[in-house]
């Protein structure tokens, strides 16, 4: 191949990574771990930052549209977002970046444990906060399709091959990765539901929350009861973020009241506002009792989670609770919950695995990614990291 193709060919491969690997299709996944083989072979430091935007962009080009159709505006805003989100990814990957063993201009000979390091490092760093808030399409993720039931051994595994990919040994890493690739396709089966756990989908677009009138706390809870008659072994109901909208104590006392006689708890996305700004979380509600169940640790980047207007004074935006409540308990059981954006990112899952949870409670309200595959890949995400770790796994959303 002549040497002049070879960097635009290393960009169109990233690309066609980019977009496959994240299309929704969970047995995909598998696809963006040639990125990191892709990464070593550029000839430079520049072509390398190339190779990093181009699997970027391309895994997250649905944001453009999503943005357009958050705020009802034309794409430039989405388009310069979609940009700006990519830097991180981008300048890590070109800043750890060196080249070939052996192929430097100026007779300095690299090694490749060096270059092992390296891109472990950048696995490292776009994984976990703060680079990693803007940590999509992480290679990782990929480790429930290869070792189903795994667990932390399986994710250890995927990045010893991903970091070997790197290295002169790449063809036999390939090979290795088509073998099991094999192997879990012809094998995989999707993660089992929670015995007794309910999801519930909604398709109420923008208009999910925005009603706070009692009628339509009234007809959700209708819509509930409905749900727990056609199936008596029902436990626990699961609704889409944002579902109970503003969460105040007129609708607790409804929820509570409409659950009268039940045994069921549900679980529905809600909205906590003070003076200084407002909680995403999931509230659990019985006949009994209601609480806050989860506030979200990683909101959406500029639409929800603003904080330079703490920094300015100005208060308002989603708070973000980090490190808060990786695990909560639920009718003696154990979840990972996991609320929209932080399905698409590494660390909040990770975080809460360590806590040992039973199942994993997934809910999103995706009115606004009409025309994209986001929320095709948010499930995709949950069910590779449910394979992984051998767990049931819930999820509800809204379209």
């Amino acid at each position: 191949m002549p040497v002049r193709w070879k960097s635009p060919l290393l960009v169109l491969a990233s690309i066609v990574c980019g977009w496959i690997g994240w299309s929704g299709e969970v047995l995909l996944l598998p696809l963006a771990m040639f990125f990191p083989l892709l990464w070593s072979k550029a000839s430079s430091r520049s072509i390398a930052a190339l190779v990093a935007a181009g699997y970027f962009l391309a895994a997250s080009r649905g944001l453009p549209r999503g943005v357009a159709n958050f705020y009802s505006a034309d794409l430039w805003p989405g388009l310069v977002l979609w940009v700006v989100a990519s830097v991180s990814f981008v300048v890590v990957h070109a800043v750890f970046w060196t080249r070939h063993v052996g192929d430097d201009a100026s007779g300095k000979r690299g090694t490749a444990a060096a270059k092992a390091l390296r891109y472990l490092l950048a696995l490292m760093l776009t994984g976990l906060p703060p680079v990693g808030i803007t940590g999509w399409a992480h290679p990782l993720t990929a480790a429930g399709v290869l070792f189903p039931g795994w667990g932390w051994w399986g994710l250890g595994a995927t990045a010893i091959l991903l970091v070997v990919m790197t290295g002169r040994r790449w063809q036999i890493t390939v090979a290795v990765l088509g073998g099991l690739y094999v192997w879990s396709a012809t094998n995989w089966t999707p993660p089992k539901l929670a015995p007794g756990w309910i999801a519930v989908d909604l398709k109420h677009g923008a208009e999910l929350g925005r009603d706070g009138s009692l009628q339509y706390h009234r007809d959700l809870i209708a819509m509930v009861r409905g749900t727990i008659t056609k199936r008596p072994d029902a436990l626990v109901v699961v609704l889409p973020e944002s579902a109970l909208g503003f969460w105040t104590p007129t609708a607790d006392r409804v929820w509570q009241e409409g659950l009268r006689g039940s045994e069921v708890t549900v679980i529905a996305g809600a909205a906590v506002i003070d003076a200084r700004g407002y909680d995403n979380v999931m509230v659990a509600i019985s006949a009994d009792a209601t609480k806050v169940l989860y506030r979200e640790r990683m909101p959406v980047p500029g639409s929800m989670w603003q904080p330079w207007l703490r920094w300015t004074g100005q208060g308002g935006g989603a708070r973000a609770d980090f490190f808060g409540n990786p695990m909560v308990e639920v009718d003696g059981v154990r979840i990972a919950p996991l609320i929209c954006y932080e399905q698409l990112i590494l660390w909040p899952v990770l975080q809460s695995m360590l806590h040992s949870p039973q199942t994993i409670v997934a809910v999103g309200n995706g009115w606004w990614t009409e025309d994209t595959s986001i929320v095709a890949i948010q499930k995709a995400n949950v069910s590779a990291w449910a394979s992984l770790f051998s767990l049931p796994v819930v999820m509800a959303f809204n379209t």
